[in-house]
C-alpha cells in the first residue's frame, strides 16, 4: 500500500476505470470477510460516521428510509456484529456473495467515489444442502479514499429486489 490516499484524477473515463478497479478490489475483500464469517472485522470496512442500510426496492423507490437493517456510524455496525457473533441463535449457515457489474457513477471533488454493484447472496443450510437464493439486488455505495491507501465505505445501501426474504436475515449483505 502507498502512504498517500489514492488519487482519482477528476471524473474522467480513465479516473473512473481506476476507481472501478479499486472498488472491485475493496468488494472482493469485503465479501471474503463476510463469506468466511469474520463478522467482527466487518465494521472495519466503514468510516466512523458511515451509514448502512438493507432495504426493499419498494421502500427505496418511494424514499422510505426504513430497512431490515439500519445502522448509523461504525459503533452501530460493531454492536450489530457483536450481537450476531455472540448472542444470536440461528442455525448454522454458509453465505456466498456474488457481486457483478460494478459501475462508478461519479467521482466528487474530494475524491469520494459513487458506485453501484449488483449482488446475489446464496445461502446454504444443513437442511438445504443444495443452497438457495437468499437475496438479489444492488448496492449503492460511497467510498472515501484513505491516507494510508485503500477505500472505506461512508455509505452502503443494499436495495434488494427479492420479494420474499427469509426470516433469518441476520447477517450483513
Amino acid at each position: 500500500m502507498t502512504k498517500d490516499a489514492p488519487v482519482f484524477d477528476g471524473d474522467s473515463r480513465a479516473a473512473r476505470r481506476e476507481a472501478c478497479v479499486a472498488v472491485e478490489e475493496f468488494n472482493a475483500d469485503y465479501c471474503a470477510v463476510l463469506d468466511d464469517g469474520d463478522l467482527m472485522d466487518w465494521p472495519d470496512f466503514f468510516t466512523e460516521d458511515a451509514f448502512y442500510n438493507i432495504t426493499s426496492r419498494e421502500n427505496f423507490d418511494h424514499g422510505r428510509p426504513v430497512g431490515l437493517v439500519y445502522c448509523e456510524g461504525r459503533g452501530m455496525l460493531k454492536d450489530r456484529a457483536l450481537a450476531i457473533a455472540k448472542t444470536s441463535m440461528f442455525g448454522p449457515r454458509y453465505l456466498r456473495h456474488y457481486l457483478t457489474n460494478t459501475r462508478v457513477t461519479g467521482i466528487e471533488a474530494d475524491g469520494t467515489i459513487c458506485a453501484t454493484v449488483n449482488y446475489i447472496l446464496i445461502e446454504t443450510l444443513a437442511e438445504l444442502p443444495e443452497g438457495r437464493l437468499h437475496q438479489a439486488g444492488r448496492m449503492i455505495d460511497r467510498f472515501v479514499p484513505q491516507p494510508g491507501g485503500g477505500l472505506l465505505l461512508s455509505s452502503r445501501i443494499a436495495v434488494y429486489d427479492t420479494l420474499l426474504v427469509p426470516n433469518a436475515l441476520v447477517l450483513p449483505v
